[in-house]
């Protein structure tokens, strides 16, 4: 992978998260790019979420936290 382009997708995915939950720190973002991760999977590809979940309950609970920890900063940045 062009290392230019990371750089890139790294700048993008740390200003989503700045506008999203009012900062871009690397543990927030790396939880919102985990949130974007699973959203995605579990969108496109709902048997194989499905089958994550079942495979993994603990990281189910902690991607259920994870989703409500950024809808709650989310909420929080609305109202600034």
């Amino acid at each position: 992978m062009d290392n230019r382009l990371k750089e890139q997708i790294d700048g993008l995915l740390e200003k989503y998260t700045e506008l999203l939950v009012g900062e871009g720190s690397a543990e927030k973002t790396e939880k919102v790019k985990m949130w974007i991760v699973y959203n995605h999977i579990a969108k496109s590809m709902p048997p194989l979420a499905k089958h994550w979940n079942q495979k993994y309950p603990d990281g189910k609970e902690q991607i259920i936290k994870t989703i409500a920890e950024i809808k709650e900063m989310n909420e929080q940045q609305r109202k600034k």
